[in-house]
């Protein structure tokens, strides 16, 4: 074989560095973009917890109210503290959220305040009323009247 064949199949086989540089520098970008994006996604996904628990335990605690006409026995003591008290009342943590309930005067807060993975920082309420508020999002203090998700605005 000649020289010359020789040095145009070695030259024909692999990529250059230029190609390899641009390819790393592509999938760095896509990666920038796609792994804040994917990790809001799973908070989302996270927060659907809290949302589900304080309407169950709202529908419970107007079932509640019905059976004793009082939300507690105590204004400013926990929700459902009678002498019968249910199950349910002692607010059991879910995965991602703890949750807490005061009786208002003649009504209720329900809380649920992020404990583990993406839903640190948020802390949802409702109340009797069916008030939804957002008091934390992502870490910061807000002041919402509804259950923010994504963004800053309801």
């Amino acid at each position: 074989m000649s020289p010359t064949c020789l040095s145009r199949s070695r030259s024909a086989a692999g990529f250059t560095l230029i190609e390899l540089m641009i390819t790393v520098a592509i999938v760095g970008i896509l990666a920038g973009v796609g792994y804040p994006a994917y990790t809001d996604y799973i908070r989302r996904g996270q927060l659907q917890e809290a949302f589900g628990a304080l309407q169950d335990y709202r529908v419970k605690l107007e079932q509640y109210f019905q059976d004793y006409k009082s939300y507690g026995t105590t204004n400013g003591g926990v929700c459902a503290n009678g002498t019968n008290a249910p199950g349910w009342s002692s607010f059991a943590p879910g995965k991602f959220f703890n949750y807490t309930c005061l009786v208002d005067g003649t009504g209720y807060v329900l809380t649920a305040t992020g404990a583990s993975g993406k839903a640190v920082g948020h802390v949802y309420t409702v109340n009797q009323a069916n008030q939804q508020g957002t008091t934390y999002f992502k870490g910061a203090s807000v002041t919402k009247t509804c259950w923010v998700v994504k963004g800053t605005e309801c």
